[in-house]
């Protein structure tokens, strides 16, 4: 890594929340932003447009010190065990995009 590269990477996505939710009414669309170290590969700060700042910290909890590495599904997993909530397709699909972008941009940038 170079002197003027950061450790760490920030990726992000977005995915239309549900209509009748007031994560719609709010915001239109869940977004989700990783911050993910370059050597390790964990995720070392997360954060999404949800309404409360409980869920907020919720999913901070659940996202950080997670590998990119081990793939979405091990996240998914996770995620269907504890989200019980009408966005709950909205937030996969914006997770699902995250780690393509990682997939298909961020390993090329990564040490």
């Amino acid at each position: 890594m170079s002197k003027d590269e950061m450790a760490t990477i920030i990726v992000t996505a977005y995915a239309k929340a549900p209509q009748n939710t007031s994560v719609y009414e709010a915001y239109k669309h869940i977004g989700i932003v990783l911050e993910i170290d370059r050597k390790t590969r964990k995720i070392v700060d997360a954060e999404f447009t949800l309404l409360t700042n409980l869920a907020k910290d919720y999913f901070k909890r659940l996202f950080i010190g997670y590998c990119m590495d081990d793939g979405v599904e091990g996240i998914l997993k996770k995620i269907d065990k504890c989200y019980f909530a009408p966005s709950m397709n909205s937030f996969n699909v914006a997770l699902k995009s995250a780690f393509r972008r990682y997939e298909e941009r961020a390993k090329q940038h990564l040490n």
